[in-house]
């Protein structure tokens, strides 16, 4: 995420930019991503909690990043951990891929995360028009 957060400083696109380096992650790291997946469901109770600790701050650091965008709390949490879902789901599926598939399913991935935050965008404007109808009544 931090390796994310430099680049993107650098090149722009913050979805691109995040599944470009997560693919890359998979890549370098395969064993550490597997190790991750197989714990998040296994059998020892510190290690499945370490897991989620590790899932839900890359939660928080989206959240927090979204926040700073002028995204209410409760709307840039639902958003992060819709897309942390996406991106660790589409890990899973990268680890058995050759490059060209990998390439394909990162295009993918950052369609699908364009759409959730299309959406997210939509659904607040929808919110705030809602809040302007109720206060004009």
């Amino acid at each position: 995420m931090r390796q994310a957060r430099q680049r993107i400083v650098k090149e722009g696109s913050v979805i691109r930019t995040s599944v470009e380096t997560f693919m890359e992650f998979i890549e370098s790291s395969p064993n550490v991503f597997r190790l991750l997946l197989r714990e998040r469901s296994g059998t020892s109770f510190d290690f499945r909690a370490a897991v989620a600790r590790e899932i839900q701050h890359f939660s928080a650091e989206l959240t927090e990043y979204l926040v700073s965008t002028g995204m209410d709390r409760d709307e840039a949490f639902a958003q992060a951990e819709a897309s942390v879902v996406l991106v660790f789901s589409s890990g899973a599926e990268a680890l058995d891929l050759s490059k060209k598939e990998r390439y394909e399913l990162a295009e993918r991935l950052i369609v699908q995360l364009r759409i959730v935050a299309k959406g997210a965008h939509w659904y607040r404007k929808e919110r705030e028009r809602n809040r302007q109808k109720e206060g004009s009544n």
